[in-house]
């Protein structure tokens, strides 16, 4: 399917050329489904720190090791950028992209902290136009486009609560109670916007009893609970040392009914050697490792108008508020209030969900 021309009646660029900026897990699987299974897209720049690392992803996909990010930002053969770099570059990365008017995708988070990540939103809004895309890829999974989907033609009636469940078989020894808010829970934050359509504002972190393999003073696993705008509640367990599989799943409950996906509903027991009677992925790449390529091919498809297609810079913006807050409430123990500053001249909570993705034209 061809794009159609932008607002200014200009021709969609036939081939979109892209940085990708950090090749650690996340950045090599992109930048080797942008050479191999997403159309419209070609690699020409890859940047990472090792310049080692860089080298060997550029010769496997056909680009050019540029070592400095923000050159490869300003490159000529760049028209848009992925940025797969530490949480702590995203800010400098994506502000020089809008600088450059350059669509980026950026993986979560946006950036570290609320204050750099609202002026990204407020720096977008400026240029008049959306550039920022950011990386929360369940909204493109088959799944949750199907349960969205069941939520905003009522099928279900109001929904009036979502439970989620988020279980990872191992994690590196750095996963403390911290990371586990702002690497996890933050897809489970924008899961509950994204069914919701509105904002989060409240949280709340219950501890139980540690599994033996969490390192000292961590809280695994935790059970998250997130108030709403209209005073749904949404839960998450968090488990990221289940020793089992890696398992995401989700429930909304309505009115008049019940949805659930992830997981086969009949009862089963989960062992450590992985049986059950059916079988779980071992990893997040198994289970959304389509939602990852159709968010390309729908992010590519956009960036050759000169624009983006998902959740963009407020989403981002709402996802680190929500996890500064729920990180003070693993320290505190407390229900903490989630504070999001308005636009000027506009709502204080714009909407949260994007439109569901056209799976078949992004197949």
């Amino acid at each position: 399917m061809s794009a159609a021309p932008d607002e200014a009646g200009r021709a969609p660029l036939a081939e979109l050329r892209v940085a990708v900026l950090g090749v650690g897990v996340m950045g090599t699987f992109h930048a080797e489904a942008l050479s191999t299974r997403v159309r419209g897209a070609r690699v020409t720049v890859v940047n990472d720190w090792s310049a080692e690392r860089a080298a060997v992803v550029a010769d496997r996909v056909g680009a050019r090791v540029v070592e400095d990010p923000f050159e490869a930002i300003a490159a000529d053969d760049v028209d848009a950028v992925l940025v797969a770099s530490p949480g702590a570059a995203h800010d400098a990365q994506v502000g020089a992209c809008l600088d450059r008017g350059l669509p980026v995708l950026c993986e979560k988070p946006l950036t570290t902290d609320v204050a750099s990540a609202r002026a990204l939103v407020e720096k977008e809004r400026a240029l008049g136009r959306r550039l920022v895309q950011v990386g929360f890829m369940r909204r493109f999974d088959p799944e949750y486009v199907a349960l969205k989907k069941l939520v905003t033609d009522g099928d279900l009636g109001n929904p009036l609560m979502v439970h989620c469940t988020h279980r990872n078989p191992h994690v590196p020894e750095h996963f403390n109670s911290e990371f586990m808010i702002r690497d996890s829970v933050v897809h489970e934050v924008d899961v509950a916007r994204f069914l919701l359509d509105e904002e989060i504002t409240s949280v709340q972190v219950i501890a139980g009893v540690a599994t033996a393999s969490a390192p000292a003073g961590t809280h695994d696993p935790m059970l998250v609970v997130f108030r709403t705008a209209s005073g749904r509640v949404v839960t998450d367990e968090i488990y990221v040392r289940s020793g089992v599989a890696y398992e995401v799943r989700t429930e909304v409950v309505g009115e008049r009914g019940s949805a659930t996906i992830g997981l086969d509903q009949n009862l089963v027991v989960r062992r450590t050697d992985g049986r059950w009677g059916g079988t779980l992925t071992p990893g997040f790449v198994e289970r959304f490792g389509q939602a990852y390529d159709l968010e390309l091919q729908r992010w590519v498809d956009a960036a050759r108008r000169g624009t983006v297609d998902g959740p963009g810079a407020w989403d981002g913006y709402a996802a680190v508020a929500v996890c500064e807050a729920g990180v003070e409430a693993v320290r505190t123990g407390a229900e903490v209030p989630v504070v999001l500053e308005p636009l000027d001249g506009a709502p204080a909570a714009p909407p949260a969900g994007v439109r569901a993705p056209d799976l078949e034209a992004a197949r």
